[in-house]
């Protein structure tokens, strides 16, 4: 039934794309990787190398809440670079160009060349609830104390999507930890994030 010379287009199908979170990789670092079960940082690399591109596609989006590397960022943002999807960072206390850092703004080009986005907070639009990013919670830390306080966010009743905390707790409050040690599988979908809001159905009546 189709016309002399004409074909029939193929069906496209077209794919969502979809936005991802994740905290505290700390690339490289051997203290870290020892304490995550790994026999060697080379060894860790490679589990969030893969469990990152299992998980993230060509299109999507992935917010990483600091921490990429400490030290000298230079193997690990080169890591990213072929990595798939359009990553953004929020920073962290171990990434360099974080204001706290006397020299921050010497080191901005260099993760800006690989970021799409570098900045030190960010709020997003999820489900009809405003989040708000940081690598550093409202309140609690890794430690016994709660350190960097003139960098972190006044609790305003919104959620928010953070690290730093390492294993200290995924979920308190309104607070949701995204960091590596939490999420080992691979980077969080903001539809996951969804659900735990939904889940805390308290929490979001008293917003």
């Amino acid at each position: 039934d189709w016309p002399p010379g004409s074909r029939p287009r193929p069906a496209v199908h077209m794919r969502c794309m979809s936005t991802y979170y994740w905290s505290d990789l700390h690339l490289g670092q051997s203290d870290v990787a020892e304490e995550r079960g790994f026999a060697n940082p080379d060894e860790h690399d490679d589990h969030l190398i893969a469990a990152w591109s299992g998980t993230v596609k060509d299109g999507d989006d992935i917010w990483i809440l600091g921490d990429l590397a400490l030290a000298s960022p230079d193997r690990a943002l080169e890591i990213i670079r072929y990595l798939p999807g359009t990553p953004h960072l929020v920073l962290g206390n171990h990434d360099l160009a974080h204001p706290m850092h006397r020299d921050a703004h010497g080191h901005q080009a260099r993760y800006r060349d690989v970021f799409a986005s570098v900045a030190t907070m960010g709020r997003h639009h999820l489900g009809g609830h405003d989040v708000m990013l940081s690598h550093f919670p409202y309140r609690d830390d890794s430690r016994t104390q709660d350190r960097y306080r003139q960098y972190r966010l006044r609790d305003e009743k919104r959620w928010l999507i953070h690290g730093h905390v390492h294993d200290e707790f995924a979920v308190e409050d309104r607070q949701i930890n995204v960091g590596v040690d939490k999420w080992m599988d691979g980077p969080v979908p903001a539809d996951q994030l969804l659900e735990i809001i939904a889940g805390n159905a308290a929490l979001v009546a008293a917003a």
